[in-house]
């Protein structure tokens, strides 16, 4: 059944990513701002729906739909921060930097080496 959940969920939060590139291209920047405006509002989204679901609801068919289908459909980069927060807050401050820093370089440098 959590196949079903992260299918619409992520349905969703592409559908929602998708809107905002359609509205933010109404505009010129030359800053990719859908792209951010995406990030930052996943990763908010993240953290509330995370929030929620660790200290107010026991809902088992929440996590798949909200986090990994919606946040994941919305923005991978949501995920990232979440992985990211819950190193530092375990205290693996090395891996945290690691993942940073290896998810920066290795991701913006494919992309880079791949299309020039």
């Amino acid at each position: 059944m959590n196949w079903i959940y992260i299918f619409i969920g992520g349905g969703l939060g592409s559908i929602l990513r998708y809107s905002i590139s359609l509205y933010a291209a109404r505009f010129v920047f030359q800053f990719p701002i859908a792209t951010f405006v995406s990030n930052f509002l996943a990763s908010l989204f993240v953290a509330i729906f995370t929030f929620l679901l660790v200290k107010k609801l026991e809902s088992p068919w929440l996590h798949p739909l909200l986090i990994i289908g919606f946040c994941g459909g919305f923005s991978t980069f949501s995920t990232f921060s979440l992985e990211t927060a819950t190193l530092i807050q375990m205290g693996n401050f090395g891996l945290a930097i690691l993942n940073i820093i290896l998810s920066i370089l290795l991701c913006v440098g494919i992309v880079f080496i791949l299309n020039k």
